[in-house]
């Protein structure tokens, strides 16, 4: 009997032990994910600038506002500066809608984390608005939190995106080029998606200041 109860001791604080160590790498696990979604913990402040140079249609040239949406911003930068737009599409495209690209790459798999979406219904003050022209960021629908890296830049007004996306910019040079690609599209489907071999790529995104 007094075996039996030494072994279910024993049990006891390993399984005790496993439970501990199970919870603070749940803590540790969930802090790590706080802290990508907060971003970085210098984030950019300001007006900043950028081209996007895409290929047979040429370049343009956005305003970042990292005043309105500093985690989105510094997201976008940090993205750009690191090559990582190069060579990637605009692969929903819906003439007076949007034109939406940027894609995950899969060989970029564990460089793109999910950001905090910067937009009043999850608790930021953000004051821009979707008028033609904006840059947004496309997120799930089912998570307020996950955006990456894929944006879209507004080709029409939609209020009712208003504080549901995190606007974060908007072009200042190079409005018809992207007017000209929404109407150049052909999309398969209700959705705005393009065929693989028909979607504009973007050559790089160049960070101006």
């Amino acid at each position: 009997m007094k075996k039996l109860f030494a072994c279910l001791m024993a049990f006891v604080l390993v399984t005790s032990g496993c439970y501990v160590s199970n919870k603070e790498e749940l803590e540790r696990q969930h802090a790590e994910q706080m802290a990508v979604l907060e971003g970085p913990e210098e984030k950019l402040s300001g007006l900043h600038h950028a081209e996007i140079r895409i290929k047979d249609y040429g370049t343009v040239t956005v305003e970042l506002d990292a005043d309105a949406a500093p985690i989105t911003v510094t997201n976008f930068v940090d993205l750009a500066k690191r090559g990582f737009y190069d060579g990637t599409t605009f692969h929903r495209i819906m003439d007076g809608f949007v034109v939406q690209g940027g894609a995950p790459r899969t060989d970029w798999s564990e460089e793109v984390h999910k950001i905090k979406g910067e937009f009043s219904d999850n608790g930021v003050d953000n004051p821009l608005v979707h008028t033609e022209g904006v840059l947004s960021m496309a997120r799930s629908s089912d998570s307020y939190n996950s955006a990456s890296s894929q944006f879209f830049i507004m080709v029409g007004d939609y209020p009712h995106l208003d504080g549901q996306y995190a606007a974060f910019g908007h072009v200042t040079d190079g409005y018809e080029i992207v007017q000209k690609i929404a109407a150049d599209a052909k999309p398969t489907d209700s959705n705005g998606t393009i065929k693989p071999e028909e979607q504009p790529v973007i050559e790089s995104v160049v960070i101006l200041d």
